[in-house]
């Protein structure tokens, strides 16, 4: 009797920081896709020993040709025909953009139903915390090809050139920026202590809301963004898809601030990647950013 054999799920690249100790960029993206059953490409945007949060560091971007030279072998390789996804994060270097680009769409020209999630990683509430070259490189080069976008608050704010005061604000923001499935993080909750993401795709808008966690850890974008690839990937709706993520994500950040952690414990915490139980509401946003 021939045992059974699950299918296996298509490939994901993913390209994004890497850093020695910690759970940000590729180190939480990675894990995250080969733990919901997805082969990766790994490539690193830059390397370096730690989150910049934690404290100064040697930081290692391969020369711009360098880079580009390998994205182009992954582009002409011959097991192109594997991935279906494609997720980009953090930039070294505004040069990378372009590379970048160009192996989206060759994942596209080979995979017509490819999916490529852009994570516009370039700053936070305070400020950006790249280059403005680099913020431009990944609003003018990287967002009009993606078929899905994962940027907070902020970043949507700054791509959009306005403030973006409450939900209503966030809404019309997304609405008229690309992609069309536009996933925002840190978003604002009418209720005081809670937060969500939005999602806005096609003609619905869903907000998952949860309890604010004190004093988080860094790697919860990255995390967001690999989850809900990995949800749509997998055929999940997008109200699924989004239920999923922010209950995982949020209850990884719920068990890393309990024990104390300043990074994601998702080695420790993998079964909340595949099988959540925390406490997510969701629903429609109304006009004035509440239910």
């Amino acid at each position: 009797m021939t045992a059974y054999l699950p299918e296996p799920k298509p490939a994901v690249i993913v390209i994004s920081s890497h850093v020695a100790r910690g759970t940000v960029g590729n180190r939480a993206a990675v894990f995250a896709l080969e733990a919901l059953g997805f082969p990766v490409w790994a490539v690193p945007t830059v390397i370096l020993p730690w989150h910049p949060g934690h404290g100064p560091g040697t930081r290692i971007v391969a020369p711009p040709e360098q880079f580009a030279s390998l994205l182009m072998d992954l582009e002409g390789s011959r097991w192109l025909g594997e991935v279906k996804g494609v997720l980009s994060g953090f930039l070294g270097d505004c040069r990378q953009a372009e590379a970048v680009a160009s192996l989206v769409r060759a994942v596209k020209a080979r995979n017509p139903g490819a999916l490529y999630a852009c994570d516009p990683v370039m700053g936070d509430v305070g400020g950006l915390y790249v280059p403005r070259q680099v913020a431009e490189a990944m609003r003018d080069q990287l967002m009009p090809l993606a078929d899905i976008a994962t940027p907070n608050r902020y970043e949507l704010a700054w791509m959009a050139g306005r403030d973006l005061p409450d939900l209503a604000a966030l809404v019309e923001a997304a609405r008229a920026a690309p992609p069309e499935t536009m996933l925002v993080t840190s978003s604002p909750s009418s209720v005081a202590g809670r937060v969500g993401n939005l999602l806005v795709e096609g003609g619905q808008e869903l907000f998952a809301e949860h309890d604010l966690v004190s004093n988080p850890p860094n790697g919860v974008g990255d995390l967001t963004a690999a989850l809900y690839l990995a949800r749509v990937l997998g055929k999940s709706t997008a109200r699924a898809a989004l239920h999923a993520t922010t209950a995982s994500v949020y209850e990884v950040l719920q068990r890393a601030a309990a024990r104390g952690s300043n990074e994601l414990q998702i080695e420790t915490d993998a079964q909340s990647l595949l099988h959540p139980s925390a406490d997510v509401v969701l629903h429609n946003p109304e006009p004035a950013g509440h239910n």
